[in-house]
């Protein structure tokens, strides 16, 4: 298929290429070899569309995917430290165990996505949709959320250590989750935890519990040994 159509083969396909030539060669390059591992660390794949494709392990640190399309796409134990992902559609991405560490997610779309047990350590997700997305175990700690959009997304012990502010929708937001998250107010940032972050967040719709780290160990050990 032609680059402006897109590259498919028997394993994978590329439904658009970017418009950065040298993203482009190295995607169909990817593209022509089924067991190679994909790297475009660093490279500009703005507005390119890898809806579908998988992508897993692949390596896209520092990768700019800007108004990129990545519908439904694999990116299981992807690499995607700094990368920047403002505005790009990741609905029913598969992010489970990825590294997005310092990433930028503004304005990113990941609505159905699943992130469990994801790494997003300092992420700036500032107008997020994360609506009905899986954070069980995800570790958003430094992370800003202010205007982000959780509406009925999952969490189960997940490190909920992130910037948040009026603006950030939790309605439905349902599961556990460890504190101490950090309220912003005109600028003027407090910081909360426990029972004062659970009222915070269900009183604005959430229905969340924010545990303590004995209280996980003794919900882990009653797994364990089959205790409801």
């Amino acid at each position: 298929m032609s680059a402006l159509s897109g590259i498919r083969d028997v394993r994978r396909v590329v439904p658009l290429l970017p418009p950065d030539a040298e993203a482009a060669a190295v995607l169909r390059e990817w593209a022509d070899q089924a067991d190679s591992l994909l790297d475009v660390s660093a490279l500009d794949l703005s507005r390119a569309d890898l809806s579908g494709t998988d992508l897993a392990m692949g390596l896209l640190c520092e990768t700019v995917l800007r108004d990129a399309k990545l519908v439904g796409t694999d990116l299981y134990r992807a690499h995607l430290e700094g990368a920047l992902l403002d505005r790009a559609d990741l609905s029913s991405a598969w992010l489970a165990k990825a590294e997005l560490d310092e990433a930028s997610l503004r304005g990113t779309i990941l609505d159905g996505a699943n992130l469990g047990s994801a790494g997003l350590y300092e992420v700036d997700a500032r107008s997020a949709r994360f609506t009905s997305a899986g954070l069980n175990g995800a570790s958003l700690v430094g992370s800003r959320l202010e205007g982000a959009d959780l509406s009925h997304a999952s969490v189960r012990e997940t490190s909920f250590k992130a910037v948040i502010d009026e603006y950030t929708i939790v309605t439905g937001l349902s599961g556990t989750l460890f504190g101490p998250a950090v309220i912003d107010r005109a600028g003027v940032r407090r910081e909360i935890d426990g029972l004062d972050l659970e009222q915070w967040l269900n009183s604005r719709g959430a229905e969340v519990r924010v545990l303590t780290p004995r209280l996980a160990l003794r919900s882990r050990r009653g797994q364990a040994d089959g205790v409801p």
